[in-house]
């Protein structure tokens, strides 16, 4: 706690020089896209008043282990995805948190935008709005087009994707070709009100990479303020331990999103001290039962200071999710109490209680 109380006050010491977002362009438009293109604290405040209280999940549907099955033409789920997020939808989440993945749009640019287009309507008729990820750095580092594999018995998210992946997520010269899917994609959405804030990467630094991933962090801000869409940006802060990457995240952040799967006093000092930015939060990760980061204790938490709660998990499915991190069960058995997930695939919830208190917390 003192590491990160110390960050956190050398954020707040040093903000007043990190409000200029510099862009590297050629040609007469540089010195225009140059300029501050990141929201005030004042903006980014009257955007989230706009809102309801945002709840919700990150979303999988259940018969996607990972993004290229739920985004590839041949395992798009449409009709899963509707009747999961009519389930979303009963207890009152208005917010989902959604990965893509570039080698889908690589694949077929049109029909992956197509398919996002898809998604989003369905999300708007549950009056549910969206979070897209682009990248991200946790669990398998080698991706492929195709058919995916079957997920491993017990196994936590065993076909999750890393996006872009090794070694492309360190080399300058290879991710540098992800600016056009980073930028096509926004360019496409940049106007659509059923998506509410772009989170340009997930847990940069995870899976060993640490500072290595920082230019790529770099490079996403740089590209998405190049587009300057109307929704605001933002990259999770989650390991206190990345000062460099925490620093940098932060300071470029419209909007200040972060993960947190510990107990609610924990949870709740991280809250007292990011609240010292002056910018709305959302936690994007939330929610690990055999941590004691419930529903019970953290989403009241959430709701007394106003941040948005995002829990991993909504019906438990491919991803397995509902297994713990490095607790495997070797047989796929059911585990003494589910990890994530709020509801059985046949559309039950886990637990009636849970489900009775989000919806009652998410009334008006």
């Amino acid at each position: 706690m003192e590491k990160l109380l110390f960050f956190l006050l050398l954020l707040v010491s040093t903000g007043s020089f990190a409000q200029k977002t510099k862009i590297k362009t050629k040609g007469p438009a540089a010195l225009a896209v140059a300029q501050d293109r990141r929201w005030s604290a004042e903006k980014a405040n009257a955007w989230y008043k706009e809102h309801r209280w945002m709840t919700g999940a990150n979303f999988t549907p259940s018969t996607a282990i990972n993004q290229l099955e739920m985004w590839q033409a041949d395992t798009f789920d449409p009709t899963t995805i509707d009747r999961e997020l009519g389930w979303a939808e009963s207890i009152g989440f208005n917010t989902m948190r959604v990965f893509l993945h570039s080698l889908a749009w690589q694949q077929d640019p049109q029909g992956f935008k197509q398919r996002v287009n898809t998604y989003l309507g369905l999300a708007d008729k549950h009056h549910i709005q969206t979070i897209l990820v682009f990248f991200d750095d946790c669990w398998n580092k080698e991706a492929k087009i195709g058919l995916q594999p079957a997920p491993k018995p017990g196994i936590h998210n065993s076909g999750w994707l890393q996006d872009p992946g090794e070694p492309t997520s360190r080399d300058s010269v290879a991710f540098v070709k992800l600016k056009p899917y980073v930028q096509d994609v926004l360019r496409h959405f940049a106007h659509d009100k059923r998506i509410l804030l772009w989170d340009l990467y997930n847990e940069p630094g995870n899976s060993g990479k640490l500072t290595s991933s920082l230019p790529l962090v770099r490079n996403v801000f740089s590209w998405a303020r190049e587009v300057n869409p109307e929704q605001p940006l933002s990259i999770g802060l989650w390991n206190w331990d990345f000062e460099a990457l925490n620093r940098y995240q932060a300071l470029h952040s419209d909007v200040i999103t972060y993960h947190c799967y510990d107990e609610a006093p924990l949870h709740q000092r991280i809250i007292e001290l990011l609240t010292t930015h002056g910018r709305p939060l959302i936690c994007t990760e939330y929610m690990a039962r055999p941590r004691n980061s419930r529903f019970v204790n953290i989403l009241p938490l959430l709701k007394k200071y106003n941040v948005g709660a995002i829990n991993w998990g909504l019906v438990d499915g491919k991803t397995n999710t509902k297994y713990q991190w490095d607790v495997p069960i070797a047989d796929g058995g059911e585990p003494t109490e589910w990890f994530h997930e709020v509801f059985r695939r046949d559309g039950t919830p886990y637990h009636q209680d849970e489900a009775d208190l989000i919806k009652k917390l998410n009334s008006k």
